[in-house]
């Protein structure tokens, strides 16, 4: 703690957990480079394969769970078993209540027409419930904490980072792992190997005691990374399996040993992490144990209002300060004063008249804090030769920092020169912070041209939310469609030349397919009540892991069938391609751009994803599906998008219920701000250009 460049383990897990996280180019690189290298080798120093190690992870995890049984049954037998289910939940609430949010960012515009990004994305549409909201393994975890009592800082669970009954050892693991999840192109590899190390073991061992213990309290397959999350689905181990095997296919030599890299360092970290869990469990079955942390953890505060009161003839403030690093002392002097009945909390007075309403302690101690101190005074034996020289079992957390690379080191890069840089910049997930820079004034300018005229367009939603919502107007939209499209039967279709050229220059959009709501990828957005509209709408885009259903990939073999073979879209060939136009980026660099902020612009997305999601249906889809059987080319991009997208039940009906919760949960006095902003989205689609919009955004920009 002596570096003060070192960042305690809680901030590390607090900042990987948001999701507009600033860029992490350097700054922890150094740091997670070397807790890689602290477990990636066996005790010969060699490297050990996944395959190999996969049935040695079996056989620890079956043995600790052996373990962790007996420490619960002995607990059992004393009567302290409730208090090692309390805090064997706590200790696993930092990686349960995440689990599976290390594959989150692994899926990126660039890369989503590959069969391994696929593979890793349908891992994490089952940790996350994908079609169901609150169905995230993490949120099943939440529920068996507030079923405890113990959720006060469990939601959302960058609040863990609060909670002082959480040693540091529970939150390094989930913090090295959420900040490598950050960074998908430097540790692709390694978070492969990480979560299949993870599925290897299953259900977190310290969580059989409780599971033993409270069968029914929740679904407890789902907190179980290995099990399938339905009746009918493969077990998410075996898919890990597969992904390991095909990237390292993939990727060569270099891949395999991230992903054993990846695989050692998550193992060698369980091992510490369970023995840890084990010894404070154990030292727990002493009621003096708790209450030698909770003196410890509440001595700096309470010093402040005890320099009168005397405890064996000192004044409680000397004994508070040195209780700080030493409690014992002082409880030993405690449980010899006026203040404590021994075996008899209910007349102790500072269980008692101190902390009843009138008392000068009322509220000084929450309930559980209350109950820590009744069980300590009930457990104190009567005669005071007996409590003489008493010690707790001994068991203290380390303190665990990371200490990253200087800031000066970060390089903060270069804006993008033009918008084809943009483009190839935004496709990746990692950006500098000038490209992240850049990608918000370029929303901030869209945006504002957009809201120019606003109340005065066809092209917008209406002035006012609906009262019951935008299910009739969605109707009303798709009646209009409809009619435009019949009244247009007969003009004429566009030419063979027409098609292919609007086709080509529609490709950067296209292939992008869903890049407005890549932000919703995020564990903690992907299960919410809208949010989970989102991300199956993503997840829908990219053919749900079936990459014969896969949008970009279905427009590829169109173009092909016109005879355009585009170079792979995340390479720099693709947006340097000289048969596209400047102008048929913009729209591209705008998706890819707000994509990145799904908290800062949550309303202009859901009005975005409203206007893109509604825009074909009824109409342009119908008449581009006789455009291309004209002229003789697949249909199936058309085709897939008219059904998935319909108003009853698809992508647009999705879109207008994840608007209408939204504004369900506006204040009042908020509402009237919020639909404006989810119109502006809406009409950013085909923002207008053109004096009074270019004045907006030149304003946007200063």
């Amino acid at each position: 703690m002596d570096d003060p460049t070192a960042l305690p383990i809680q901030t590390v897990f607090a900042r990987a957990c948001d999701p507009e996280s600033t860029p992490l180019p350097d700054t922890l690189r150094d740091a997670i480079v070397a807790e890689l290298d602290r477990g990636c080798a066996d005790d010969r120093g060699s490297r050990v394969p996944p395959a190999d190690l996969g049935p040695s992870v079996a056989a620890w995890a079956a043995t600790q769970r052996l373990r962790f049984e007996a420490l619960f049954a002995a607990a059992e037998r004393e009567g302290r078993a409730d208090v090692l289910v309390r805090r064997a939940v706590l200790a696993c609430a930092p990686l349960a209540s995440l689990s599976g949010a290390w594959l989150q960012w692994m899926s990126e515009p660039g890369n989503a027409e590959e069969a391994v990004t696929m593979r890793v994305l349908s891992l994490f549409a089952g940790d996350v419930g994908a079609g169901h909201p609150r169905a995230s393994r993490g949120s099943v975890y939440l529920s068996l904490m507030q079923h405890l009592r113990v959720a006060v800082h469990a939601h959302p669970a960058s609040q863990l980072a609060q909670d002082r009954r959480i040693a540091d050892q529970s939150f390094y693991l989930p913090a090295v792992a959420l900040t490598m999840s950050r960074r998908p192109d430097a540790y692709r590899g390694e978070i492969i190997g990480l979560d299949l190390c993870l599925r290897e073991v299953g259900l977190l061992p310290p969580l059989d005691g409780v599971q033993t213990r409270l069968p029914h309290a929740i679904g407890w397959d789902a907190l179980d990374p290995s099990r399938a999350r339905t009746p009918d689905g493969p077990p998410p181990v075996e898919d890990a399996r597969a992904v390991a095997a095909a990237f390292v296919e993939l990727a060569g030599a270099a891949g395999a040993t991230a992903v054993e890299r990846g695989f050692a360092w998550a193992f060698g970290a369980l091992r510490r992490w369970c023995d840890e869990v084990a010894e404070e469990l154990d030292a727990a079955r002493d009621p003096g144990f708790e209450m030698a942390e909770l003196v410890r953890s509440r001595a700096r505060e309470a010093s402040v209002y005890h320099d009168r009161f005397n405890v064996q003839g000192r004044p409680l403030q000397e004994w508070l300060s040195e209780a700080r690093t030493d409690p014992i002392p002082f409880l030993t002097a405690l449980a010899n004063s006026r203040l404590i009945r021994p075996g008899n909390s209910d007349a102790s007075r500072l269980t008692g008249t101190l902390v009843s309403e009138k008392g000068r302690m009322f509220r000084i101690f929450p309930d559980n804090e209350l109950d820590t101190i009744k069980r300590w005074i009930d457990a104190l034996p009567a005669d005071p030769a007996q409590r003489a020289g008493w010690r707790p079992p001994a068991h203290q957390p380390r303190r665990i920092t990371l200490r990253p690379a200087s800031e000066s080191s970060h390089d903060d890069g270069d804006a993008p020169a033009d918008i084809r840089q943009a483009y190839i910049r935004l496709l990746r997930r990692t950006i500098t912070p000038a490209t992240r820079r850049y990608a918000l004034r370029y929303v901030e300018k869209r945006l504002a041209r957009s809201r120019q005229g606003m109340e005065s367009s066809a092209q917008s939603l209406p002035d006012e939310h609906p009262v019951d919502g935008l299910r009739s107007w969605l109707l009303d939209q798709h009646d209009l469609h409809n009619r435009e499209f019949h009244n247009g039967l007969g003009d004429p279709l566009p030419d063979r030349a027409e098609l292919i050229d609007s086709s080509v220059q529609l490709a950067p959009l296209t292939l992008i397919d869903g890049a407005w709501l890549t932000g919703y990828t995020d564990y903690q957005l992907a299960s919410t009540e809208r949010g989970h509209f989102l991300f199956d709408t993503y997840w829908d885009e990219l053919g749900n892991s079936d990459l014969s259903l896969n949008h970009p990939l279905i427009y590829r073999a169109v173009l092909r069938e016109m005879g355009i073979d585009l170079p792979p879209t995340r390479s720099p060939e693709f947006a340097t391609w000289s048969g596209f136009r400047d102008q048929s980026f913009d729209t591209p660099v705008y998706w890819l751009a707000i994509g990145r902020f799904p908290r800062t612009f949550e309303p202009e997305i859901l009005g975005l994803n409203l206007a893109m999601e509604l825009s074909g249906v009824g109409g342009n889809y119908r008449r581009g599906r006789q455009t291309l059987q004209k002229h003789g080319f697949s249909t199936a991009f058309v085709d897939i998008h008219n059904t998935i997208d319909n108003v009853a039940t698809g992508h647009s009906a999705w879109a207008a219920d994840a608007i209408d919760g939204y504004l369900a949960e506006q204040a009042p006095t908020a509402s009237a701000d919020a639909w404006d902003r989810i119109r502006a989205g809406y009409r950013s689609l085909n923002a207008p250009s053109g004096l009074l919009a270019g004045n907006g955004a030149r304003q946007a920009e200063t």
